[in-house]
């Protein structure tokens, strides 16, 4: 992945700003009764109100501009008319483009009141995703963002997600280096300075295997846990600096 110029970062943070104020936005909304549809149509109406589009919608045919993942839906789940009910999870995983560049990032919120066991994976998938956000500087690989969110999630009793990860992201949606929640110290890909990547652990409740769906007209598949089990995700996207790290999408 080609480091970005100082331009370039600044219309990265202004697209990471702007990502980070729709899950603000949506926030609002997230509520029993309320359906995913809705949720879509307020990201959507969002978007475009701030001159930016969705980087979702018909990306490889993907029929939607977010992504809503209910309980034990692990990731790319399609809004429909899905109706959100007291004690639900749902993440919401926004991408807006403006001026070309993309802001990547998401959230697992609450329903209503939920359960003590719905709080604690969640709090683990944010504290995870942080784990691995602390690795991030230029003497950094992949294999150390990996390693250490998966030894949190580990001694919390749950279990990453290895066939999904993070990503390079700029102009382009998904770009190099793969960020996985899992490997080894100093292994993978080594961090340069100027990339920007997302860090985006999901991490599920048991180890049972992920289930692919097919969407229909789509190359991109819905992930979900084989068991029913819940699964929670959180996403930041991070510049790499001469120093460290810089999160592009906190609100």
């Amino acid at each position: 992945m080609t480091p970005k110029t100082a331009n370039e970062i600044r219309l990265m943070e202004e697209v990471g700003r702007l990502a980070a104020d729709c899950l603000v936005h949506v926030e609002t909304y997230i509520k029993p009764r309320v359906t995913t549809n809705e949720i879509n149509q307020i990201v959507h109406d969002f978007t475009l109100s701030h001159n930016a589009k969705s980087a979702p919608l018909n990306y490889h045919g993907f029929p939607k501009s977010v992504c809503t993942s209910v309980n034990g839906v692990i990731c790319h789940g399609v809004p429909d008319n899905t109706v959100l009910k007291e004690g639900d999870i749902v993440n919401v995983d926004v991408t807006p483009i403006k001026n070309g560049f993309h802001g990547d990032s998401s959230k697992t919120f609450f329903v209503g009141e939920v359960s003590d066991r719905a709080k604690k994976l969640t709090e683990c998938a944010y504290q995870a995703m942080m784990k691995g956000i602390q690795q991030v500087s230029p003497k950094s690989t992949v294999g150390d963002i990996g390693f250490a969110i998966e030894k949190f999630a580990t001694r919390q009793g749950y279990y990453v997600v290895y066939e999904l990860g993070g990503h390079g992201i700029g102009r382009v949606f998904h770009d190099e280096p793969f960020v996985p929640s899992f490997g080894r110290k100093g292994k993978g890909a080594r961090l340069q300075p100027w990339i920007t990547i997302t860090v985006e652990p999901m991490v599920n409740e048991t180890a049972a295997p992920v289930r692919e769906i097919d969407i229909p007209g789509s190359s991109i598949k819905v992930y979900e846990t084989s068991d029913g089990c819940l699964s929670a995700q959180f996403e930041h996207t991070v510049l790499v600096t001469d120093k460290g790290y810089q999160i592009l999408t906190q609100s």
